[in-house]
């Protein structure tokens, strides 16, 4: 899941948002490809739980942030057990809840326009292919800052459920996707009134 900013002065806060775009990329590259062990795994996730420490961003952040991937998590250590090994799942949802933990605190610690920046700088080249850098770095980031408010309102959804003590189920996704639809409507008029539409 990924998280908004959280205003702070860390080392991790006041790091370069280009520098830790890169490091994430080298460390989601290096975790993709090391072959990695169980204790390698442990060693990784641990780091990460200590960079949360250094960025000032509370251990229950980052827990929350695995707790709201729980079903991710969940579904791939399960098929891992069933169709390949215990160590495959360990090692295999290590690297995925580490990379995304690690994007996590990317969020967390950069503001979103200097994070938008920095794409915009990297697409940059592009130009000559005809791609828009603006376009591109402003789509990015709306769907880095809906993916928490879409959550938010799954979140409304089930206190809506537990008030009136009804368990939709599957039909829960109705009033779901009728939030996600509006909030679309309501980011799109925004854009189109700021000329960007």
């Amino acid at each position: 899941m990924i998280a908004l900013y959280r205003p702070g002065s860390s080392v991790l806060h006041r790091a370069p948002a280009g520098f830790k775009l890169a490091i994430l990329a080298v460390a989601a590259l290096a975790l993709s490809l090391y072959p990695h062990d169980a204790v390698s795994i442990a060693v990784s996730l641990v780091a990460v739980l200590a960079l949360y420490g250094l960025g000032g961003i509370p251990l229950r952040v980052a827990l929350a942030e695995a707790w709201r991937l729980r079903w991710i998590i969940v579904a791939l250590a399960v098929a891992l057990v069933l169709f390949v090994s215990p160590l495959a799942a360990w090692i295999s949802t290590g690297r995925v809840v580490t990379i995304l933990l690690l994007a996590s605190l990317l969020t967390l610690t950069t503001r979103m326009t200097n994070l938008v920046a920095v794409l915009q700088r990297i697409l940059l080249p592009l130009r000559r292919f005809g791609l828009d850098a603006a376009v591109v770095a402003l789509t990015i980031s709306l769907t880095i800052t809906t993916v928490p408010v879409i959550a938010g309102f799954a979140e409304r959804v089930r206190e809506a459920e537990r008030a009136r003590d009804v368990r939709l189920g599957v039909r829960a996704v109705v009033p779901l996707l009728v939030l996600a639809l509006r909030h679309a409507d309501d980011v799109g008029d925004a854009l189109v009134a700021r000329g960007l539409g």
